[in-house]
């Protein structure tokens, strides 16, 4: 009777696909702290500086109800960059939010340009205001579901105050455009000075590149068909036209800024400066 041999054969692995992307070791932790840090440092700097150009309104707004309007707006800025300052100098081991708000030079602060150019008008304050609180709004509601739990806590917290300052620009867009035909060509000049300056808002830098990568930070390019739907939305109930940009503004992420800046920076810091340590 013949006899069947057996022979077993080990299991074979599939061919590597050449073509697929390499697996990524995990960050080391200084580098993305450091990275986490600076992109804290830049969305603090944004606020503070908002914060900044608004207060000068206190006192000077077209109505008792917008002096405290926007005071509270400010004060919720003051909130949001005390609260990012501070992560970033933990992160970092030096300083606090004070030292990062009153002691740094212009160069050395990451805010956009947009956050930072004069009132004007209080036509131009409010097409300022539509731009950066739908923007802030759409980019905390994104950061809610950061990998790093500080920034996704904060992000939860702020995005509803930041809701309620779109709707207080909302409000005001609507009414100045609808209005008088001043207060129209007004709200329209103002659209029409601020435009440029909207695209630094959904340009991303190496950081941030990385942060996205690393599921720390929300992709700028991705928030921006929402914005020109909100925004655009917007503009049409006020009758307004939606501007057409003939030049785009860069540099504030990497400290370059605007004519105006010294001056801002330089009365926000002026108490500190005049009265080192001192304490109330």
């Amino acid at each position: 009777m013949a006899t069947e041999t057996l022979t077993a054969t080990a299991p074979t692995s599939p061919a590597a696909d050449p073509t697929a992307p390499a697996p990524t070791a995990p960050r080391d932790t200084a580098a993305l702290e450091s990275d986490t840090a600076r992109y804290a440092l830049a969305l603090g700097d944004d606020a503070l500086i908002l914060c900044q150009r608004l207060s000068a309104w206190v006192t000077r707004a077209p109505s008792i109800e917008e002096d405290l309007a926007l005071s509270n707006i400010a004060l919720d800025l003051l909130g949001h960059a005390r609260t990012l300052l501070a992560y970033s100098a933990e992160l970092t081991g030096h300083g606090d939010e004070d030292t990062l708000a009153f002691i740094r030079t212009e160069r050395e602060f990451r805010n956009v340009l947009l956050a930072e150019i004069p009132n004007g008008d209080y036509g131009l304050t409010l097409a300022r205001q539509l731009c950066l609180s739908h923007h802030t709004r759409l980019l905390y509601a994104a950061l809610t579901a950061s990998a790093d739990p500080a920034l996704a806590a904060f992000a939860g917290k702020a995005v509803q105050e930041s809701a309620y300052h779109c709707t207080h620009a909302e409000q005001w867009t609507v009414r100045l455009g609808t209005g008088t035909e001043e207060s129209h060509r007004r709200m329209q000049a103002g659209l029409d000075q601020v435009w440029p300056y909207t695209a630094e808002l959904f340009a991303a830098d190496e950081v941030t590149a990385r942060l996205v990568a690393d599921g720390v930070a929300v992709d700028p390019a991705g928030l921006r068909a929402e914005w020109d739907a909100a925004v655009g939305g917007v503009l049409a109930r006020a009758g307004l036209t939606l501007p057409r940009a003939t030049w785009h503004s860069r540099g504030g992420r990497d400290g370059l800024h605007t004519e105006g800046f010294g001056p801002l920076i330089a009365e926000l810091q002026a108490v500190h400066r005049q009265y080192p340590g001192g304490t109330w």
